[in-house]
């Protein structure tokens, strides 16, 4: 494989670390704004989740840079948790908003997956973890759904 495959892949699949790190923060941040306690663990469960997904991707292709163990996730992230604050801020239920948020960034999740399965040079064990991580997030996508039509 040449170099430049190579750094294709570390990108794609730091994009994916990333992402997770989002996550991370998201989800530790509407865990501590939430006001049920169910609401709460749901988002802490969450938010492990993503840490273990972080440490799986990164110990798997330790021979890739994948971040330094820190969480410190995206720009955009940051961005968006901040419009999150804003958007719970002025909605009367912000549990509702903040579950609502987690399905759209669920959604956008499941695309970046298998956006990034359809790379033919990622290996097939890393391709394997990726589809492990997928469906995960999708179950949860619907857990997710159904809390937020339970309110």
């Amino acid at each position: 494989m040449m170099n430049k495959d190579i750094k294709k892949i570390e990108d794609k699949l730091k994009d994916v670390v990333e992402k997770n790190e989002d996550s991370v923060k998201g989800f530790e941040k509407a865990a501590d704004l939430a006001k049920e306690l169910s609401t709460k663990s749901y988002f802490d469960k969450k938010a492990k989740q993503r840490r273990s997904f972080i440490k799986q991707l990164r110990n798997a292709t330790p021979a890739l840079q994948l971040g330094n163990g820190e969480i410190d996730g995206s720009t955009k992230g940051a961005i968006h948790r901040s419009w999150m604050d804003v958007k719970t801020l002025f909605s009367g239920d912000n549990d509702e908003t903040m579950l609502s948020e987690a399905v759209r960034g669920d959604k956008a999740a499941i695309s970046e997956y298998n956006e990034v399965m359809t790379e033919v040079l990622i290996p097939n064990r890393m391709k394997e973890i990726l589809r492990e991580q997928k469906e995960i997030i999708q179950n949860d996508l619907e857990t997710s759904m159904i809390l937020e039509n339970f309110r």
